[in-house]
C-alpha cells in the first residue's frame, strides 16, 4: 500500500475544510463562541459529550462561552503523519509552524512520543529545528493530584517534560458476535490464540497497524505478553482468517456488530460500546433484560495492555488558552466524569452516551467507583510486561504489511492448504505450530509458514527476525537509518530502508507461501 504524501495544500484543506463536529451549550453551537479547534481519531459519541459538557463548565467558570471545533481527517498514526508533513513543510518554506489547530487528542502513548520528538530538515545547508507538541507546565501537586505517582505497570501516564498528558485509560481485545459464533460453532474466545484456529476463517475483521495506533498497540501487547516468536504465530493465523484487512479501527466493531465478521481485534471502549448499543436496542425491542446480548467484548486475560490515551498543545496554536482551559476541564473530575459514569440529566457524567472508558484521574476511583457503568480499576489488574523491547514496535506495521496486507490471497492459499492437510488437528482449539506435528509434509509446511525475514548488515552481517535479541541492532542500523552509508550500500539509495524492508519481507513470505502450496498439492495429490 502507498501512503499518502500531504502537501501544504491538502494538509489545509483536510484540517480546515474536513467534515467538522461542533459543538456547544447543552443542544446548540453559539458560532460566535471562541473556538477551540481539535484534531482526533475520536468517535462522534465523545466529541459530542465533551463538546457540550466544556461549553457548559467554560460558562460557569469564566462567565463566558466557548466550543470546540474537530477535525478528524483519521487514525492517530495518519493524523501523526499528517502533521509530520505540515510542520516539516513548514520548516522548509521558511513559514511559521502550526496555526492549524490548537490541540491533538487521542491515539496511544507511542504515538505522542512520536510526536514529540524534534523535526530536523536542512535547507541550503542550514539546520532548521522544531517540535510538533508544544510543552506544557503542571506543578507537581496537579500532576499529583490527577496522576497520583504518575504511572501504571511501569508505564508513564504522562511526559515528564510536559508534551502530552493521559486523559484516560485503553485496554485491547477482541469484540465477538455471539450469533455468528452459533453458526459457526465456535465457542466464545477466552484470548489471542481463540483466533488463531480455522473455524474462523473468513470472519475476522482486521485494522492495518501502520494506519491505526489503538490497532498497532493491540498487537504489541500480544507480541509482549506471549513472546515474539508465539505473538507473531498467532497474528499469522489471524490474518489467514481475516476476512478483510480495514483501514481504520472503527471498523471492525461495525463489522462484528452487524453481522458480517464474528470478531475482531479493538480498543475497549470500541468494543464495550457496541456490546452496550446492540444489547440496549434489544432490549427496547421486547428482549430479556438480563440477556447478555449478541456483542460481547473481553480483554484476553494476562494478554493485553493498558494504555494512556492523550492530549498536548500544538506548536503554533490559533488559542492557546483556550486549548489549556480544555485540557484542564478533561483532567477536571466533571470531564473525567463523562467516561464512566450513566447518563445523568444532571450533575456529574454524560448527558446521551454512556463513553465505557476508563478515567485517568485517581481521585475518581477512590472517591466515585460506585458510579462506574464497569466496575474495573486498571490499577488493580495492570501488569508490567516481564521483559519489555521498545524496539519490537517499530518492526510491527512493515512485516504486518509484508506478511498479509501486500499479499492477502497468497497468504489464504497457504493458510487453507495447512488447515486442509489430513494431518492438520481436527480438534485443535489453539495455535498448531510445527513442533506439534508428527507428518513431514505439514511440518515443513508449518516451519515455512512460520519463518520470519533475515536482513543483512554490515560487513556481511546477517540479522534473523525472528530473533528478538536482534530488533534492537537492526531498528537502528536498517529502520533509524545507520547503515545507510553501508558499503555495498543495504538498500537502494533512493528507498526509505522501512519500504526496502518492506518489500524484501513480502518477497520472503511470498516464496515461502508458493513452496506451502506446491507441497499442499503434492499432498492432495
Amino acid at each position: 500500500m502507498t501512503y499518502l504524501r500531504y502537501s501544504p495544500i491538502v494538509v489545509l484543506i483536510l484540517l480546515l475544510v474536513a467534515p467538522f463536529v461542533l459543538g456547544g451549550g447543552e443542544n446548540r453551537v453559539d458560532l460566535d463562541a471562541p473556538e477551540v479547534i481539535i484534531i482526533s481519531p475520536h468517535n462522534e459519541q465523545i466529541r459530542s459529550e465533551f463538546s457540550r459538557a466544556f461549553a457548559r463548565w467554560h460558562q460557569e467558570k469564566f462567565g463566558s462561552p466557548a466550543r470546540v471545533t474537530w477535525s478528524t481527517p483519521g487514525g492517530t498514526t495518519e493524523i501523526r503523519k499528517l502533521l509530520d508533513d505540515e510542520y516539516e513543510s513548514s520548516l522548509r518554506q521558511g513559514l511559521p509552524v502550526g496555526g492549524n489547530a490548537d490541540l491533538v487528542w487521542g491515539g496511544g502513548s507511542y504515538d505522542f512520543g512520536e510526536l514529540a520528538k524534534p523535526i530536523t530538515v536542512t535547507v541550503n545547508g542550514e539546520e532548521k529545528t522544531t517540535t510538533i507538541l508544544a510543552p506544557l507546565d503542571f506543578t507537581p501537586e496537579q500532576l499529583e493530584a490527577i496522576y497520583g505517582d504518575g504511572w501504571i505497570a511501569g508505564d508513564p501516564l504522562y511526559n515528564a517534560d510536559g508534551y502530552w498528558f493521559g486523559t484516560a485509560l485503553s485496554s485491547f481485545g477482541i469484540v465477538y458476535n455471539r450469533d455468528v459464533l452459533r453458526m459457526l460453532d465456535l465457542p466464545e474466545p477466552t484470548g489471542w490464540a481463540s483466533l488463531a484456529v480455522p473455524g474462523y476463517r473468513e470472519a475476522i475483521t482486521l485494522v492495518n497497524p501502520g494506519m491505526s495506533g489503538s490497532v498497532a498497540t493491540a498487537f504489541m501487547a500480544l507480541l509482549e505478553r506471549r513472546g515474539w516468536v508465539d505473538g507473531w504465530q498467532i497474528l499469522r493465523r489471524m490474518s489467514g482468517n481475516a476476512r478483510a484487512f480495514a483501514g481504520s479501527s472503527t471498523k471492525g466493531p461495525l463489522d462484528v456488530a452487524e453481522g458480517s465478521a464474528a470478531a475482531a481485534v479493538c480498543i475497549d471502549f470500541y468494543g464495550r460500546y457496541e456490546a452496550q448499543r446492540t444489547r440496549m436496542a434489544s432490549i427496547a425491542s421486547g428482549a430479556d433484560p438480563n440477556d447478555p446480548g449478541r456483542i460481547g467484548y473481553m480483554d484476553p486475560p494476562g494478554e493485553t495492555k493498558i494504555d494512556p490515551d492523550p492530549i498536548a498543545m500544538l506548536r503554533g496554536a490559533p488559542n492557546p488558552e483556550l486549548a489549556r482551559r480544555f485540557i484542564d476541564f478533561v483532567l477536571s473530575v466533571g470531564g473525567q466524569s463523562l467516561w464512566q459514569f450513566r447518563v445523568s440529566e444532571s450533575g456529574l457524567g454524560p448527558r446521551e452516551f454512556e463513553l465505557r472508558r476508563l478515567p485517568i484521574r485517581r481521585q475518581m476511583y477512590s472517591e466515585y467507583l460506585d458510579r462506574f457503568v464497569d466496575q474495573v480499576n486498571p490499577w488493580l489488574i495492570a501488569k508490567p510486561v516481564e521483559k519489555p523491547n521498545r524496539a519490537m514496535r517499530s518492526f510491527i506495521a512493515p512485516l504486518f504489511q509484508a506478511m498479509a496486507l501486500d499479499q492477502p490471497y497468497m497468504l489464504d492459499a497457504a493458510w487453507r492448504k495447512i488447515y486442509e492437510h489430513p494431518a492438520y488437528p481436527a480438534d485443535a482449539t489453539g495455535v498448531v505450530t510445527a513442533a506439534d506435528v508428527d507428518d513431514p509434509q505439514l511440518k515443513k509446511m508449518l516451519e515455512l509458514f512460520d519463518a520470519m525475514p533475515v536482513v543483512s548488515g554490515p560487513d556481511g552481517a546477517r540479522y534473523d527476525l525472528a530473533d528478538p535479541e536482534s530488533l534492537a541492532t537492526v531498528k537502528a542500523g536498517w529502520l533509524r537509518g545507520g547503515w545507510k552509508n553501508a558499503e555495498p550500500p543495504l538498500w537502494p539509495r533512493e528507498s526509505q530502508p522501512d519500504q526496502a524492508m518492506r518489500r524484501d519481507a513480502r518477497e520472503f513470505f511470498r516464496q515461502n507461501y508458493r513452496e506451502i502450496v506446491q507441497i499442499g498439492d503434492g499432498a492432495s495429490g
